[in-house]
């Protein structure tokens, strides 16, 4: 009864660190920014740097077990393209016109849209509870959105509509990925998919930019070390600890520091400006994905009853 208490506070730790390491990923896009650096450049050096660690991850765990098949590659290729490759590349263009806050704000709607997904291609049905979260959600990502608009003119709107568009694409590897899953597991299919992702960010810039565009300021380098270590890699090892520890659904719960997190280091880091609008809309998204969130509880414990 005594030993209870310290596999949860570990847990916890480990899920909320998680969360705070991926939500730094915008911070340090935007801090490379300054270096003249374009989008393309910019994730071919963390895909690049992060490559070796997720190939690492898919060769051990892949030992003692049966080779790919052909239709597990091609379904291992296609969830690297969408939930990977473009998520990611869509997420650092938009990054190139919007704040960290409210590029975090749109990436959590993902679970929304997964739900969304799942109405229009499976006709799962959906409560409630969890419309008025998503109402509640969408309705704070407005408030920001219309708030950098006033300050920043239409360059918001398309990089609202990228990242929109990025969260959309990691939805799709969500709703498409369940199957693949239950066959190789979590951390071998992770690393097959975004070891995919990493190769096509570095071919993309292969064809798309001259060799020159990879001699980039020393900052971008070091930069692209830590999003690709700190900020890519560190994460997933922690999330997957942590839900081993205290399960998916306290693990997802200990996430939501991080648009709160982004926001802190946005102000602290980036001198982005703290105001009425962006703490509003900050707080209505919180407020909806914790009511969506409670919404699907319901729904599993109905299903399951």
């Amino acid at each position: 009864m005594n030993a209870s208490p310290k596999p949860l506070a570990v847990g916890l730790t480990l899920a909320t660190l998680g969360a705070i390491s991926f939500s730094a990923k915008a911070i340090i896009v935007k801090l490379a920014y300054r270096h003249g650096v374009d989008a393309v450049t910019l994730i071919m050096y963390r895909m690049l740097f992060a490559l070796p660690f997720f190939l690492t991850m898919a060769w051990w765990t892949s030992r003692g077990k049966p080779a790919l098949t052909r239709r597990e590659g091609l379904s291992v290729f296609g969830l690297g393209v969408t939930g990977y490759y473009l998520a990611s590349y869509l997420d650092f263009a938009g990054l190139n016109y919007i704040s960290a806050s409210l590029e975090r704000l749109i990436l959590y709607l993902n679970p929304t849209l997964v739900l969304l997904l799942g109405l229009v291609l499976y006709k799962r049905p959906i409560s409630r509870l969890q419309l008025l979260g998503m109402a509640i959600s969408y309705v704070g990502v407005l408030v920001v959105f219309g708030h950098e608009v006033n300050l920043s003119g239409e360059g918001v709107a398309l990089g609202t509509f990228l990242v929109f568009l990025s969260a959309a694409s990691y939805a799709i590897y969500l709703n498409f990925s369940g199957e693949l899953v239950q066959k190789l597991g979590s951390l071998r299919l992770v690393g097959w998919a975004t070891s995919v992702a990493c190769v096509l960010c570095i071919a993309q810039f292969l064809v798309m930019r001259p060799m020159s565009a990879a001699l980039v300021a020393p900052e971008v380098l070091w930069l692209s070390l830590l999003n690709a270590s700190l900020c890519t890699a560190v994460p997933v090892v922690l999330v997957m600890m942590a839900i081993e520890r205290i399960g998916a659904g306290l693990a997802a719960q200990a996430g939501m520091i991080g648009p709160v997190s982004t926001l802190l280091m946005g102000i602290f880091i980036l001198g982005e400006p703290l105001t009425v609008w962006v703490a509003a809309g900050t707080s209505l998204v919180l407020l909806g994905i914790y009511v969506f969130s409670r919404g699907m509880r319901s729904a599993l414990a109905q299903a399951a009853g």
